[in-house]
């Protein structure tokens, strides 16, 4: 299948166009490119036209043909409705865009791509796949938060988490690596990027995360306060920012932007070599609160079998990964800097021989698990294993 993977970001699109078996290990990428920007801007419809013709004009080149087979978008949040990949509808889309308050960065981008998909091929099936789905397996005593049961059952309150696309890939990897079955693998997998989170993996399984009811929670990270007391919200409150303000200013302007006025942490590393004591105190806080839930999730997992840094933060930045390894020695971890500094491809151990458990830097390849799933959730609504009905209602794709 000739598989169009849409991954909008908290501060980037990602597309590629890759072929996918379900049974192929590696899917071929024939396209893969990221635009950097602010996502409100660089998703409007204009934008969003510009890259498709890109798109249109790839799949002709690559394939003589006009449309990809079917359309895979990574979507932050599912809430309590969604926990396996599904095609989608209007009725999807609009339960995507109820749950924008939940991922304000990234809900209103992905339906903007549906959208947009179905109006340049509007008889490709699509089928969006969710970042919270791999979180819930959560036990109920680390997704509840101590509110009243009338509040939590009619709002879903609970902590759903993100990345899990993301962690879920990762963890299949690591246990490739590590040449251990996936069900048995326990690790503590830290997902960096612009937006950030850890996770608790037991037997492959997601038994906690750092992020919880939004993507707001947890780990400093690019422009999100992370961990914070609660009312420090109602104290800015009653001096004066609004509701509003204050949500924008949490997931906005705060994190590293906030503290040393950029969110990019090869910026920040670059002024940490020339002594900048923002930028020291902003990388020194990430690292700080990241080493911290590192620990606590060894314990959740019964004892870590592995450390995973992935995320374009967590697979490039080596002066992060000491930074934050020096504050791990207590769990008995230490860093070797030669396989740190690797340029090596791939999944990698950076740890030395006499570390307790291994620690690894791996790529995260989002878009390969959401061509995956969306090639199944298509080639189980083929119609060759469906009802005459079913035929009737689902749009055929081309097949290569």
């Amino acid at each position: 299948m000739l598989i169009l993977v849409l991954n909008p970001g908290s501060s980037s699109l990602k597309f590629q166009l890759r072929r996918s078996g379900i049974s192929e290990a590696v899917p071929g990428v024939l396209l893969d490119r990221v635009v950097e920007g602010k996502q409100g801007d660089a998703l409007d419809p204009g934008f969003l036209g510009d890259v498709y013709d890109t798109i249109d004009a790839a799949i002709w080149d690559f394939t003589g043909r006009t449309r990809p087979d079917a359309i895979g978008h990574r979507v932050v949040h599912g809430g309590d409705r969604f926990s396996s990949p599904v095609r989608v509808t209007p009725d999807v889309m609009g339960a995507i865009e109820e749950l924008e308050e939940l991922a304000p960065l990234h809900n209103a981008a992905s339906v903007a791509c549906m959208r947009a998909a179905t109006e340049r091929w509007p008889d490709t099936p699509q089928v969006a796949v969710f970042d919270t789905a791999f979180h819930r397996t959560i036990p109920e005593y680390a997704s509840r938060y101590a509110l009243p049961e009338d509040l939590v059952t009619r709002h879903g309150i609970r902590r759903y988490g993100f990345h899990g696309i993301s962690v879920e890939m990762a963890s299949r990897d690591t246990a490739a690596f590590l040449g251990v079955p996936v069900d048995s693998l326990n690790a503590v997998v830290a997902h960096l990027g612009n937006g950030a989170s850890v996770t608790a993996v037991k037997n492959g399984r997601s038994a906690d995360t750092s992020m919880g009811m939004t993507p707001l929670e947890g780990l400093v990270m690019g422009t999100r306060s992370g961990d914070l007391d609660p009312s420090i919200v109602t104290l800015l409150q009653r001096h004066g920012l609004s509701l509003d303000e204050v949500d924008e200013l949490l997931n906005h302007r705060a994190g590293l932007l906030g503290l040393a006025g950029s969110a990019d942490m090869r910026a920040i590393q670059d002024a940490v070599q020339s002594g900048d004591p923002r930028a020291i105190l902003a990388s020194d806080m990430a690292a700080y609160r990241l080493a911290k839930y590192i620990a606590a999730y060894s314990m959740v997992v019964g004892g870590a079998g592995a450390l995973v840094f992935t995320g374009g933060i967590g697979e490039h930045s080596s002066p992060f990964r000491s930074r934050v390894m020096s504050l791990l020695r207590p769990l008995g971890l230490f860093i070797d800097e030669d396989r740190n500094h690797s340029a090596a491809a791939g999944a990698r151990l950076i740890s030395t021989d006499g570390s307790a458990f291994p620690v690894l830097a791996l790529p995260s390849d989002e878009e390969r698990a959401i061509a995956e799933a969306t090639a199944a959730v298509v080639l189980s609504q083929d119609p060759a294993n469906q009802s005459p009905d079913e035929i009737e209602a689902w749009p055929r794709a081309k097949r290569p």
